[in-house]
């Protein structure tokens, strides 16, 4: 039997398990052990933390894969590129993961390709020279993900606790601001496969707004016009090049200025979180993202062909008791058109700071015509 090593175990990794197993995978998973739902579903589980990468890939030496893939996780990425490339598996280069999950390093690198990028400093404290920057700021961590200590200042005042708290969050201790984009938020899934790249979908964000930007929705299809996204296409295309992004999935965030210019957030070198590779780019366009990403990952050119009928796909997220009790009222009213509910985690009720603190999820899809 086929095997595949999967990073990760949490709900939305469980999306990724449960493919390779209809696939016809035996299932190896390394995650710390905690509960999630991808300790039972493996075939394998292995309670070694996605961090301990040379663990890992003693084991997989042993275990001998025909493949390691994650999705929807920054970290686990850096993880699998280390492990494929000491078992020698198809996987980005090193300077691509480096690059891709750095949002400093991907700055320097899409300056230097000519990509219009705001200005932009890594620091670890305030530094005077940051009061020369034009207003409103943003403010992260150089190595997270997942909505982690994003703050929008207005204000210089706000500057050094921004900071503390982006640094305190980094693995690596480094914050990056910049200067804030305005306009709407939109995603780019794309496949790569020898450094061709295909796009899948874009997708409308939404989320909680100023000051910390959570992501509070999803849809697909994005609703832009054959002429914007054309310049999507060329820009993101662009960008990806010179992240050194050859294989696998990508997922760029990237917005659209109030003058209609194309402008990059950020671009993963991996598929996108929140269910949007795993759900809603199969549910929107017929194509079956994560076989493609397993296909690739085990150095086979992915086959992009529609599996089923498109329909509009959105995720909806739960930050509140009112928005349970709005997703209650869905359900009942409108059953035919939930595709899936998460398990609810109320620890976090009334605390909700990042993506990873969130309720819980639903997913409704619509059939008819897409717009």
């Amino acid at each position: 039997m086929k095997k595949i090593v999967i990073i990760g175990a949490n709900d939305f990794q469980n999306q990724l398990i449960l493919k390779a197993k209809e696939m016809g995978f035996e299932t190896h998973v390394f995650a710390w052990k905690d509960g999630s739902v991808g300790e039972r579903t493996a075939d394998y589980f292995y309670p070694i933390s996605i961090v301990e990468t040379e663990q890992i890939l003693e084991k997989c030496r042993e275990i001998q894969p025909d493949a390691v893939a994650t999705i929807a996780s920054d970290l686990a990425n850096i993880t699998v590129s280390k492990v494929a490339q000491g078992l020698g598996l198809p996987c980005n280069s090193a300077e691509c993961i480096r690059i891709s999950t750095n949002k400093y390093a991907m700055r320097e690198a899409f300056t230097k390709a000519g990509i219009a990028t705001p200005k932009f400093y890594c620091v670890d404290c305030l530094e005077p020279y940051l009061f020369g920057m034009n207003l409103p700021l943003i403010v992260k961590p150089t190595d997270r993900s997942g909505s982690r200590a994003i703050t929008k200042i207005t204000d210089f005042k706000d500057l050094e606790d921004a900071i503390r708290e982006a640094v305190r969050q980094s693995f690596e201790k480094k914050a990056i601001v910049e200067e804030y984009i305005e306009g709407d938020e939109y995603s780019y899934e794309c496949i790569s496969y020898h450094g061709k790249h295909t796009n899948l979908a874009v997708t409308k964000k939404f989320t909680t707004g100023a000051p910390h930007f959570i992501e509070s929705g999803h849809r697909q299809p994005c609703g832009l016009s054959e002429e914007i996204l054309e310049r999507v296409h060329y820009v993101m295309k662009r960008a990806m090049d010179a992240l050194k992004i050859t294989d696998g999935a990508s997922h760029g965030e990237f917005k659209i200025t109030p003058n209609g210019k194309v402008r990059i957030i950020e671009i993963g070198s991996r598929m996108g979180g929140d269910c949007i590779g795993s759900d809603l780019v199969p549910l929107s366009t017929g194509y079956d993202f994560m076989e493609m990403v397993i296909d690739v990952a085990c150095g086979k050119e992915p086959v992009i062909v529609q599996k089923q009928e498109p329909q509009t796909a959105e995720i909806r997220f739960l930050f509140t008791m009112e928005d349970v009790e709005k997703m209650h009222a869905y359900e009942t009213a409108h059953p035919e058109e939930i595709y899936r509910i998460s398990e609810l985690d109320l620890s976090n009720l009334g605390h909700v700071s990042d993506s990873s603190s969130r309720l819980g999820y639903y997913i409704i899809r619509k059939s008819g015509k897409r717009k």
